[in-house]
């Protein structure tokens, strides 16, 4: 299994302020307020406390890296502290992290930290169950580009924590020819012989295909990564023969309507890859709550 490793903070940084500034707006009304029964705005904001994260329900935990930047943006001097690993299996009513700052510091970025790490370890806990459907087959699960605009990198990443691959990150990644770029060059070969004129080195091609008539023309084509669109399980295998019996190179994807229930007869059919949006698309928010405990 491939290591999850999220982007640089150099590209999140970016994100992550402007998701505080959503949420703090021209300040803290509640945190401001505690100056009355705190002493005083200066004390306030310099007590000193410690939260602990609390898991609601039964899943797997990601964006705790995440979760510690989001502290450390609002004060360097936050200690963010997991007691539990990334990726990792938590049970209701388990303490997942401990976190000591100012005051202030726990209040305000609260939300925005418990709202990332909510989502992501939801995709991540659905991921892991696709995944654990096909663990013993050579077959890969992958994402897709159906992403929330916005948190496309960290809701890839959570696909890799939950054991999942990623598909390309954007359009610039590699070349998918789809259904309405096969009718707009008014066929397969049109398409590939127009985009192969001006693709950069090193590239991928990859076409979707919904009949055994276009996994032929784009075997003839030479593309790297032929994709079975909506395919019943029957018409895939015939496909994947095919496929393997021309060219043992290319890469193989099934794709279409993928659910925990068809995804290990699909994956039965040889195919390398099995991409679904269903993860990020269709998971609910895993139940994570902070506690102040002093």
């Amino acid at each position: 299994m491939l290591k999850a490793t999220l982007p640089p903070w150099i590209v999140l940084d970016s994100h992550l302020i402007q998701w505080l500034q959503e949420d703090i707006g021209r300040g803290d009304r509640s945190t401001q307020g505690l100056a009355n029964v705190v002493g005083g705005a200066s004390r306030s904001e310099s007590r000193i406390a410690t939260a602990t994260w609390i898991a609601k329900e039964t899943g797997i935990v990601a964006a705790l890296p995440v979760a510690k930047r989001v502290f450390e943006l609002l004060s360097p001097e936050a200690n963010f502290q997991p007691l539990i690993a990334e990726g990792a299996a938590c049970e209701s009513g388990q303490s997942i992290a401990e976190i000591t700052a100012d005051l202030a510091t726990l209040l305000m970025g609260e939300r925005t930290a418990l709202n990332l790490a909510m989502r992501l370890s939801g995709i991540a806990t659905a991921t892991h169950e696709y995944v654990e459907c096909i663990a013993d087959l050579p077959t890969q699960l992958v994402d897709t580009r159906k992403t929330t605009p916005g948190l496309r990198l960290l809701e890839k990443y959570a696909t890799t924590v939950g054991g999942g691959v990623n598909h390309r990150i954007g359009l610039d990644d590699a070349v998918m020819i789809k259904d309405n770029h096969i009718v707009a060059a008014g066929g397969i070969r049109l398409a590939i012989e127009s985009i192969r004129l001006s693709m950069p080195y090193p590239l991928t091609i990859e076409v979707e295909t919904e009949s055994l008539e276009q996994v032929r023309e784009a075997i003839d084509c030479r593309a790297d990564i032929i994709m079975l669109d909506n395919m019943h399980p029957d018409l895939m295998r015939q496909a994947v023969g095919m496929i393997r019996a021309a060219n043992e190179r290319i890469k193989i994807e099934a794709s279409g309507n993928i659910t925990l229930k068809t995804i290990r007869q699909v994956a039965e059919t040889g195919v390398d890859y099995i991409s679904t949006s269903a993860p990020i698309t269709r998971s609910p928010w895993l139940d994570l709550s902070m506690r102040i405990i002093q």
